[in-house]
């Protein structure tokens, strides 16, 4: 299915939930001259119909949609040349794999896959055909993140020593994992995997190194049946339709979103999918408070926790090295007023809009012997995961250059994911585990 006769590269998108959306506006918005939109696909006729909708209100016409069990035809009567997979995580591989033997190439949303047996077959596919898998981790694309890259590869701290990287979500961001199909660990990996391969991934490509062993704790200690004991557990199932849920602060409620109303709310006799589940509903399998110690193939370690109930949102980022150390500390809300908590934090992050909160960000080297600098950083934006989003569909659309190699390929995704997967198992073994007993990374 080559493209070279082709003016435009043609695309697919399979998977049609609100992800979806930052993808088909940049590629027939930003990018329609290079790239085309050509179908969707999904289990879900009614979420499909959404984004055709949307596609009306940015002047384009409607594409054909195809069910998934329909996607292997779909490829070969639309000559699709991409695959955009952004389905729920524990199906990606199921696609990627098929689109590359369809011999597609395939941009796939973080993380790749959920398990080391899925991860394992989408390298063996790559192996086998010879075809492109990109994984969407847009934080490379932050502009905080690529000048860190380059002081590091430059040597503003010298030989790396350690890394320590904190990650907060706020009790509005945070709690969104815990009503969606992402409180399943079988089908998102934890947030070890969905959430924190983002965050492995940019310490694999900061330090140019490989993840060796990894030491892990995490426990649900906030959401799920723990919040009984907190007193903030309501007793409903799902918001919509519930009077318990009136006052809950951690109720999302459907019907007041247009946009997630018409995915959702409005899509749900189709599939039967709540997306506004009560967070501290029985069920949740995954953790919510997780500290991970891992070493690398420089012998540089890392010191990693992701709370996903904090007060405010952001991280923190510490490099220390042979001369001198380095700080990066982001806010991207202070806090969460009680009328936004109820609220979607992703249309702050996922979308267009800056979160209503004040946020901010400064980078700092600290050299030996020489007062801390500031480091200006040009492009960065509260816009879009910094400014990161845009910058990312320039490459994997609009053929932009990328001289810091930030495009991630299947081997970065499973690279990022054997950390978050070693840190599973270390959860449930309580030992520390070593990457290469996992998956074979040729």
């Amino acid at each position: 299915m080559s493209s070279n006769n082709q003016a435009r590269v043609r695309h697919a998108v399979v998977g049609t939930g609100a992800r979806a959306e930052m993808f088909v506006r940049a590629l027939v918005r930003e990018h329609a001259a290079t790239a085309q939109l050509v179908a969707f696909a999904d289990v879900n006729q009614a979420r499909m119909d959404a984004h055709n909708r949307w596609l009306g209100e940015l002047g384009h016409p409607p594409v054909p949609t195809y069910s998934a069990t329909d996607f292997a035809h779909m490829l070969d009567k639309e000559r699709v040349d991409v695959v955009l997979v952004t389905t729920t995580d524990v199906t990606h591989d199921e696609y990627v794999v098929a689109a590359l033997h369809a011999g597609c190439d395939v941009v796939t949303e973080k993380p790749m896959t959920v398990d080391a047996p899925r991860c394992q077959r989408i390298l063996n596919a790559v192996e086998r055909t010879g075809r492109k898998v990109s994984v969407a981790f847009n934080y490379r694309y932050n502009p905080l993140h690529e000048q860190l890259r380059r002081l590091l590869a430059e040597g503003a701290v010298g030989e790396i020593g350690s890394v320590h990287f904190e990650w907060l979500l706020d009790v509005r961001h945070g709690a969104d994992y815990f009503r969606r199909w992402h409180r399943e660990k079988a089908n998102s990996g934890g947030l070890m995997v969905h959430k924190a391969s983002h965050h492995f991934d940019l310490v694999n490509w900061w330090l140019d190194a490989t993840p060796v062993q990894v030491y892990a704790a995490g426990r649900l200690f906030f959401y799920g049946e723990p919040g009984r004991r907190h007193g903030y557990a309501r007793d409903y199932d799902r918001v919509h339709g519930s009077p318990t849920a009136a006052d809950d602060p951690f109720a999302l409620r459907l019907a007041e979103h247009p946009r997630l109303r018409e995915l959702y709310l409005d899509a749900e006799g189709e599939d039967g999918y709540q997306r506004d589940r009560n967070v501290f509903a029985p069920g949740v399998t995954i953790e919510d408070d997780m500290a991970v110690l891992a070493t690398y193939s420089s012998g540089a370690t890392m010191t990693y926790h992701l709370t996903a109930y904090a007060p405010w949102e952001g991280y923190r980022v510490m490099v220390n090295g042979s001369r001198g150390r380095l700080e990066l500390e982001v806010v991207e809300s202070e806090f969460v007023s009680p009328a936004a908590a109820g609220a979607l934090k992703g249309a702050a992050l996922h979308g267009t809009e800056a979160a209503a909160e004040g946020g901010s960000a400064t980078l700092t080297l600290r050299p030996y012997w020489e007062p801390p600098r500031r480091i200006e950083v040009d492009g960065y934006s509260r816009e879009g995961h910094g400014g990161a989003d845009a910058r990312m569909t320039a490459v994997l659309f609009g053929g932009q250059a990328d001289p810091l190699g930030r495009a991630a390929t299947a081997r970065d995704g499973a690279l990022a994911l054997l950390t978050g997967l070693a840190a599973n198992r270390s959860f449930e073994t309580g030992q520390a585990v070593r990457v290469a007993d996992l998956i074979t990374l040729r």
